[in-house]
């Protein structure tokens, strides 16, 4: 009787603790996928353009644009959970936008591509999938 009771403990402590063990892996993976994804480096330049006051502008966040510096739709099934930056500029300008997608004064270029991490990444290469 000793060893029936044993084993039905030692099958209960390990399912238990399979259980626990289970659910606690459960919730870290939950946790890991609510990050945001990080933006791919299209270009280490930025990219001058002529922008219209008034004109709504989608500049792409996610790197995957094949519109560069804008926005052609492609985080939606390559970056869920990067939007774009929708902005409005008050005048009609010259400008230079940002290609690194790391800049600190978004949509617009701050010289974060001459940095170390930006100039030693790779350039993201857009794919037709």
């Amino acid at each position: 009787m000793n060893t029936l009771v044993t084993k039905l403990e030692h099958k209960w402590i390990s399912l238990t603790l399979k259980q626990h063990w289970t659910t606690a892996m459960a919730a870290s993976k939950v946790q890991l996928s609510t990050l945001p994804p990080e933006p791919v480096i299209p270009s280490k330049k930025p990219f001058k353009v002529e922008l219209i006051g008034g004109k709504r502008y989608s500049w792409c966040t996610c790197g995957h644009s094949k519109k560069q510096p804008f926005c052609d739709g492609a985080h939606k099934t390559k970056a869920k959970g990067l939007t774009p930056l929708r902005f409005v500029p008050e005048k009609d300008a010259t400008v230079w936008l940002c290609g690194c997608k790391y800049t600190n004064n978004p949509p617009y270029c701050d010289g974060t591509h001459k940095q170390d991490f930006i100039v030693s990444a790779p350039l993201h290469e857009p794919t037709d999938s």
